[in-house]
């Protein structure tokens, strides 16, 4: 089953960018750094592969989708290799953030356009984009959980070896993996593109992780942003002048052109911002309010990720009997729903059962519209094209867990103490973006 290999991918990729919340303390103690190189590193996994996953995406169509993928898993199990046998915080990043971060960059475009080139109809790839949707929501939500399980039980590094185990058993699963073939394309890689938009995503989303430590006001954010910006400007300025040349570019500018296909990539921003935002606002809440550890806080996170997992089974289902945009609409109205479920019964003082309706319904609104919104996006467009769309939306999606967290972390960071007010406040603003969401998915045309 070609859904397998890719869903599996999927999960191990999401899963290394929440597992190590939860070791750090013991990697920092055991490689004689601080807890502040070790999120370093968290730090510059997120950047290289939110950084490259547009250039992941074209070599794709370059090198062959079932190939790169291929390179992809095998540039990732190297990484978690050599991050499981790291002395020292160098070794750490060389391993864990630059080889699993460009790993993720090659792998993840590969999974999204396959689902696309070889599903029959829109129900068969909504099917297919649940399991994989739901797979990256699991292992994104499962991290804390699995981390903490792992790292109190065997120790951090056996969560990099239960990473290159796994890799090994999808690379044998994906040698079975029949690609279609592809549509003939320009074999010269846009190397300036790639340059310029990688820097360009890579200061914009530094300066976006910077507001979880110093806030939007008077901080840094602005000015890494806005050096981003200007990367991004001059890519966009390289890619006209590259299609008045004839070349074809790193992303041809008519990809933006379509209406529908903005306003669902700005979907898949919010989706992935309120859905970070929120386990992480939780998360916090849990530890630092009501006193849990890795393991409690994993297993109170558990209705979200059944929520999740039951709206992505029903994918299929659900796109044969409904239009894609009305299931991105709903998505988000039973997302509001929930964040506000949570704001009205959780307390400090609470029962655990008070966050159950709450998390399900988040989780279930997100499940709802994530297969919904990629499966949106990526149909507007031919298979000659998907290897295009496929690394904007991921970069995309990336980008929103970024400031989803960056977002809450900045709320929680200004407020003089942390405590019931403070969390209630980050929660409320993450259902402000979902609402911004809702009214982006309401203009969505036919």
């Amino acid at each position: 089953m070609i859904v397998l290999p890719l869903a599996l991918a999927q999960f191990v990729a999401s899963y290394a960018a929440t597992t190590m919340t939860v070791a750090v303390s013991a990697i920092a103690a055991d490689l004689g750094t601080t807890v502040i190189g070790v999120q370093t590193a968290i730090t510059v996994f997120t950047l290289t592969m939110a950084s490259l996953m547009v250039p992941g995406s074209k070599l794709s169509d370059l090198l062959g989708r079932k190939r790169c993928f291929l390179a992809g898993l095998g540039v990732y199990g190297a990484g978690a290799l050599l991050a499981s046998a790291a002395t020292g915080p160098g070794l750490l990043i060389a391993g864990y953030s630059l080889l699993e971060g460009i790993g993720s960059a090659l792998m993840i475009p590969p999974i999204y356009i396959l689902v696309t080139v070889t599903s029959r109809d829109l129900t068969a790839r909504a099917r297919a984009f649940g399991v994989v949707s739901g797979a990256g929501a699991l292992g994104a939500a499962a991290g804390p959980l699995l981390g903490g399980l792992v790292t109190t039980w065997l120790g951090w590094r056996a969560s990099f070896l239960l990473q290159v185990l796994l890799v090994g058993l999808i690379v044998v699963l994906a040698l079975r993996i029949v690609e279609p073939p592809s549509p003939p394309r320009e074999r010269r890689f846009d190397v300036t593109g790639a340059v310029l938009s990688a820097a360009g995503l890579f200061f914009v989303v530094f300066g976006v992780l910077q507001a979880g430590t110093y806030g939007w006001l008077a901080s840094p954010v602005w000015l890494f942003a806005g050096i981003g910006a200007a990367f991004l400007v001059a890519f966009f300025a390289h890619v006209r002048a590259r299609e008045r040349r004839g070349r074809e570019p790193l992303v041809p500018s008519g990809l933006f052109r379509d209406r529908g296909t903005r306003l669902g990539l700005l979907t898949q921003h919010v989706q992935w911002l309120v859905l970070q935002g929120s386990f992480f606002v939780v998360a916090v809440f849990l530890q630092e309010v009501r006193g849990y550890d890795a393991i409690e806080t994993g297993l109170m996170l558990t209705p979200a990720t059944i929520g999740i997992l039951i709206a992505s089974a029903a994918a299929g289902r659900m796109a044969r009997r409904h239009p894609q945009r009305g299931l991105v609409r709903a998505g988000f109205v039973v997302t509001v729903a929930g964040l506000l479920l949570v704001l009205l019964l959780v307390r400090a003082d609470s029962g655990v059962a008070s966050a159950v309706p709450g998390l399900f319904l988040l989780g279930a609104g997100v499940g709802i519209m994530l297969t919904a919104s990629v499966n949106l996006v990526q149909s507007r467009f031919p298979d000659a094209a998907q290897g295009d769309i496929s690394g904007v939306s991921r970069s995309v999606s990336n980008l929103g867990s970024s400031v989803g967290t960056a977002l809450a972390g900045s709320v929680l960071a200004g407020t003089p103490h942390l405590g019931g007010r403070s969390f209630a406040l980050a929660l409320a603003t993450l259902a402000v973006a979902a609402v911004a969401g809702l009214v982006a998915a309401l203009l969505l045309p036919e």
